[in-house]
């Protein structure tokens, strides 16, 4: 009788070990091998798999809303918030250090500067080599110009090739923009206007960087390649909060300190977030 009482409990213990190998506990994650985060370990997925997408960044440009391409240089007349009547025929400006912020706090940190030029349709665009991955975001911030780590006399052949050098008796480094044209002065007669930014020389031997970093609150979610527009208005770099006279200020500008301080004054309002389209 003992055998049989013997026999019977390693019976039930033999089931019951058997039905402890054939169970697993539940572990949440990604299941997906195609995904930035996938967890080998993971039997149940959680909905946290993510991807890595192209983002690219379209540059706009307009005049409160009136859209501004090469088409109109020389061509179409603007008229500025002091009331000067203005034309266009060159327009190139630096964007570096752009950044997506995530909304865990991360960010996706893009290390390409760009030299747009309207006159090249092809330097309107930038799709970085890094890509984005997919989720949710907060905001988009970027560098107008070079900060002063980036603003090195002579360290980009591309922009040394495209003559974008600032004069080192200026503070050397590069050109953050140069937008030149005709006004009608005082009298209605057309003279010539350059308005070049870059680094503020306030005495010999004197500098102070003149960048502008700009951060914009900005949700948006990142499902697929994504295309986001950056847009200036060219407008504000003579109204906000320094209303400009091309009258006073419109030739040998970047030797003249209080007209780049002008501009970096003016300077936060001109670019915003347009479309983000996917």
């Amino acid at each position: 009788m003992k055998k049989v009482v013997l026999l019977f409990v390693m019976a039930i213990f033999a089931v019951s070990c058997g039905n402890d190998d054939d169970s697993q506990p539940e572990v949440l994650g990604c299941t997906d091998p195609a995904s930035e985060n996938f967890n080998p370990l993971a039997n149940t997925d959680d909905g946290s798999c993510t991807y890595t997408k192209n983002v690219t960044f379209n540059f706009t440009q307009n005049w409160d809303g009136q859209s501004v391409t090469f088409a109109d240089f020389n061509t179409t007349f603007f008229t500025n918030e002091f009331g000067n009547v203005l034309n266009i025929s060159k327009l190139r400006y630096l964007i570096s250090r752009i950044s997506l912020h995530k909304a865990d706090g991360s960010t996706v940190d893009f290390e390409e500067y760009k030299l747009i030029d309207l006159e090249n349709p092809a330097s309107l665009t930038l799709t970085p080599a890094m890509m984005a991955t997919t989720g949710d975001y907060t905001g988009i911030s970027f560098i107008y110009g070079f900060n002063e780590a980036d603003n090195r006399s002579g360290a980009y052949p591309d922009l040394n090739d495209a003559n974008w050098n600032w004069p080192e008796m200026l503070g050397g480094g590069y050109h953050f923009m140069q937008m030149e044209g005709i006004f009608n002065d005082a009298n209605g007669t057309p003279q010539v206007y350059a308005y070049h930014n870059g680094t503020a020389k306030d005495s010999n031997g004197v500098f102070e960087q003149n960048f502008i970093s700009l951060n914009f609150n900005q949700n948006f979610t990142i499902t697929n390649d994504a295309t986001i527009e950056i847009k200036m208005n060219i407008a504000e770099w003579y109204k906000n909060p320094y209303i400009w006279d091309l009258n006073i200020f419109n030739s040998g500008l970047m030797m003249n300190y209080e007209a780049q301080k002008h501009m970096n004054e003016n300077g936060p309002t001109v670019f915003s977030i347009g479309s983000i389209t996917q």
